[in-house]
Parts: structure tokens; C-alpha cells; sequence
């Protein structure tokens, strides 16, 4: 049984049932959240774990208002954006969830659902006010005497009159009262997000640097291709002009002239070095100690560019089957970026 004051934190994300975590009221509660959503994990070799913008989480907690449970859910948003469903009288308490929420979130949309249950059955009474209503009664026959048409008192107009009915109950709890148990199951339910977010985004890690292994790979090749060019184009020329019986030194200044050109505008070593540059950048931001969504989206968007620019500048079959490739595994990586916080 949960005790006042701690919450129980409910993965539903490996089937709901597992092993509970307990985590004291606020303001320790959104410290240990805090803790596990942006400082580094104890025992971890990277600083900061890369994580997917979607995940769920449930926390509960208890106190004196009842039981408060919370379920958080995001997807993916380029910009931050948290959408907030709690009950109609806790609108006080909205502001300081939106701020404990913004706190660990960079970019996507958040969806919480704030349920509360009272612990307590309410007991309300029905009070009558019997003097009250002798009082109307004999009013209203007095009126009806002095105007000179009889009045009478029904029971609908009883029920009506203000004071003879008064319903007497159980007060609900304030939003003093209900914040500490609100906020800790609110950091319950971020640990439980954070962690699945953390799960995903150790599988898009994976398969992003899985990503960058085929495209080092292409880019290797395309390397390697590229200086046979403007041999293959000087040896094209000179069959060329044989077979329309315009003999040539492999020397003569007209042809190196024209092969040099040709190299020029071939020339693909600055796109081939920025490339490579974009895949080391990429696996910096990837292991970084910050959201690297945004940038890697940029990144994505700078490969595809040089890419464009090396198939048409080569003019090449063998490197334009490489170029292809390779635009194929960057928009690969683009789709899975858009899942990255």
C-alpha cells in the first residue's frame, strides 16, 4: 500500500504491471525527476542519453485530497507544445505542472491527463430550515389577504425559496492542500516517460550510426572514384577524335587544355571533404549532452545538397549509382531524425 506522501511510478510502456518505483512528495519528487531527465545517468560512459520525442508514462501518488494519478504521452513536433487535461477546479495548480513540464521538454507535443480520486466517502446532509419556511408560508398568505386574492404556498415554490433547503458536506481540499501529492505524481509520471523516451532513442541511435556506417562507406567509394574522371574522359577524347579520323598526340596542348577544363568542372574533393565533415558532425551531435534533433535535421538537409552537387558535377555512371545510394540512406536518416528530441 502506498503511504501519504510517496508516488508510485507505472511504466506501462513494458505492460504496465511491473515493479513500482516510490518517490517522496515535491518538492523532492521534481528534483529527482529533474535529476533523471537532464543530469547524467550514474554509471553511464555517454553524458546524455539520445531520446526519442515519443513515449508514455503513468505516476500516482497519495495524500490528504485522495489519490491523484497522471498519464503523459508525446509525439513528434518540431516545437515544443504541452496540452494539459485536468480536473474543472485545479486550474490554479496548471501553471507550476506547465513549468516542472517545460523544464525537460525541448521539442514535441506533450499530452497529460490529470485524474483525481478522493480516498474518502463524501458525506453530505440535507438541512430544512422548518421556522424558515412556516415564515414564507405565513408571509405569502398575509400578502394574499392584503391584496385580496388568495395565495398559497406550493411545494415548488418551497423548494425555491432561498434558506429552507441546505445541503451540508464534506469540503474539498485546497490547492495548498493538493499540490504536493499533484506535483509528485506529475514527476512520477515524467520519470516513467523520460525512461521509455530514453529506451527509443537508444534504438534510433543505433540505427542512425548503423545510417552513418553505409554512408561513410558510399562516400569511400565515391572517393575513390572520383580521380578516374578526367582519365576516362581524356582516354573518351582521344578515341573519339581517332575515329573521326582527327589523329591527336595524348600531348598536344589543345587536348590537355581541354581535359584540364573538364577536371575543373568535374572536380568533386570539396563536396567529398564536407560531406565527411557533415558524418563527423553528425555522430558529435548524436552523442552529445544536448537535444540534437534540429540539428541533425539541418545536417540531413546539407548531405542531400552535397550529394545533389557531386552527381551532377561528376557526370560520372559509376559515382551517380553511388550518389543515388547514398540520397537513399540520407532521407532514410532524415525520417529517423524527425523522431529525435
Amino acid at each position: 500500500m502506498i503511504g501519504e506522501g510517496w508516488v508510485k511510478s507505472d511504466d506501462v510502456t513494458q505492460g504496465g504491471s511491473g515493479p513500482f518505483r516510490m518517490v517522496p512528495e515535491w518538492p523532492e519528487a521534481e528534483a529527482r525527476a529533474t535529476e533523471l531527465c537532464i543530469a547524467p545517468r550514474p554509471g553511464s560512459a555517454r553524458v546524455r542519453a539520445m531520446k526519442s520525442m515519443t513515449g508514455f508514462g503513468r505516476g500516482e501518488a497519495s495524500g490528504p485530497g485522495g489519490r491523484c494519478s497522471v498519464e503523459l504521452s508525446s509525439v513528434n513536433r518540431k516545437q515544443a507544445d504541452i496540452d494539459l487535461r485536468l480536473p474543472r477546479d485545479w486550474h490554479a495548480l496548471e501553471a507550476g505542472i506547465r513549468q516542472i513540464l517545460s523544464g525537460v521538454l525541448s521539442r514535441g507535443r506533450l499530452h497529460g491527463v490529470i485524474l483525481h480520486e478522493t480516498t474518502t466517502q463524501a458525506t453530505s446532509t440535507l438541512r430544512v430550515d422548518e421556522s424558515l419556511a412556516k415564515e414564507y408560508t405565513a408571509y405569502l398568505a398575509q400578502l394574499g389577504a392584503v391584496l385580496g386574492s388568495p395565495m398559497v404556498m406550493t411545494p415548488e415554490a418551497l423548494l425555491r425559496a432561498p434558506g429552507v433547503f441546505n445541503v451540508e458536506g464534506r469540503e474539498a481540499a485546497t490547492t495548498e492542500v493538493l499540490q504536493p501529492m499533484v506535483f509528485s505524481a506529475v514527476s512520477a509520471a515524467l520519470i516513467a516517460w523520460d525512461e521509455a523516451r530514453v529506451r527509443e532513442g537508444a534504438h534510433l541511435h543505433a540505427d542512425l550510426s548503423a545510417r552513418l556506417g553505409l554512408l561513410s562507406g558510399l562516400l569511400t567509394q565515391i572517393s575513390a572514384e572520383a580521380p578516374r574522371v578526367a582519365l576516362l574522359h581524356r582516354a573518351a577524347m582521344h578515341r573519339r577524335l581517332e575515329e573521326a579520323g582527327l589523329p591527336i598526340q595524348l600531348d598536344d596542348e589543345r587536348l590537355l587544355r581541354e581535359i584540364a577544363i573538364f577536371a575543373d568542372k568535374s572536380d568533386i574533393s570539396e563536396e567529398i571533404s564536407r560531406f565527411g565533415g557533415h558524418l563527423t558532425e553528425f555522430q558529435r551531435l548524436m552523442d552529445s549532452d544536448t537535444p540534437a534533433g534540429r540539428p541533425l535535421d539541418f545536417l540531413t538537409q546539407e548531405m542531400h545538397r552535397e550529394l545533389n552537387t557531386m552527381g551532377a558535377k561528376a557526370n560520372h555512371a559509376p559515382i551517380q549509382h553511388l550518389v543515388v545510394a547514398g540520397k537513399t540512406e540520407v532521407e532514410r536518416l532524415r525520417e529517423q531524425v524527425q523522431n529525435v528530441e
